[in-house]
């Protein structure tokens, strides 16, 4: 889980990083922080997905859209 920690220490390395002032063990933090922060937005965007109902189209045979009920 992301905590309001973790995004102001992302912020601050990245701070850091546009003054060139990082350190090789704040570069490898860095890596870490990130990789984190996107698998949780990785998460959330499955859930969200498994959580939406899959839309089937409702076409019939006589459907106006050319389809021939073949969606």
């Amino acid at each position: 889980m992301i905590t309001p920690e973790i995004i102001a220490r992302i912020n601050e390395l990245a701070k850091k990083q546009r003054e060139d002032t990082l350190t090789n063990d704040e570069r490898v933090e860095q890596t870490g922080l990130r990789r984190l922060y996107i698998n949780n937005i990785k998460n959330q965007i499955k859930q969200s997905l498994e959580l939406e109902p899959t839309k089937q189209p409702n076409h019939t045979t006589s459907c106006s859209c050319g389809c021939h009920g073949k969606h």
